[in-house]
């Protein structure tokens, strides 16, 4: 792999990471009845992003060049899905939990693997309504489940 895509890959990551802290941060902190708020899994996932691109990073430092077969960079994939997570952090409020991540992961399988496309359905509806149900009923936190507007 490239290290300079894995430094520019490190530092757009951790620019999305930083992204969802700072997101989470303007959403309120507790709910009426809610023991987990509403910005604890971005604040979280956020993190998680962050100190990942950190490593990534740092990693490219480490590690020596390896000459030999050169593997073609896959930019438009990388693309297609940076520029989902951004559309996920901006219309997750508008169109709600469930949707939003629903349609995020279907378009990031697909971007990945476009020959699964009922795998992909599969999955992504399911992990989306797992999710949510397991923070929602479970944690006795509170997510935007439908649309504002429905």
């Amino acid at each position: 792999m490239d290290i300079k895509f894995d430094r520019i890959a490190a530092t757009m990551f951790l620019v999305v990471g930083v992204l969802f802290i700072i997101g989470s941060t303007h959403l309120s902190s507790s709910s009426y009845g809610s023991k987990v708020g509403p910005n604890i899994f971005p604040l979280f996932l956020g993190s998680i992003l962050a100190l990942l691109s950190i490593r990534l990073f740092y990693e490219s430092f480490q590690s020596k060049r390896q000459e030999g077969s050169k593997e073609k960079l896959q930019y438009k994939p990388f693309l297609i899905i940076f520029a989902a997570t951004l559309l996920y952090i901006l219309t997750l409020e508008t169109f709600g939990y469930i949707i939003t991540t629903f349609v995020f992961l279907f378009v990031c399988f697909q971007t990945m693997e476009r020959t699964k496309i009922l795998t992909s359905l599969i999955v992504s509806a399911c992990f989306s309504v797992a999710v949510y149900y397991l923070y929602v009923n479970v944690l006795k936190g509170t997510l935007p489940s439908w649309p504002i507007w429905l």
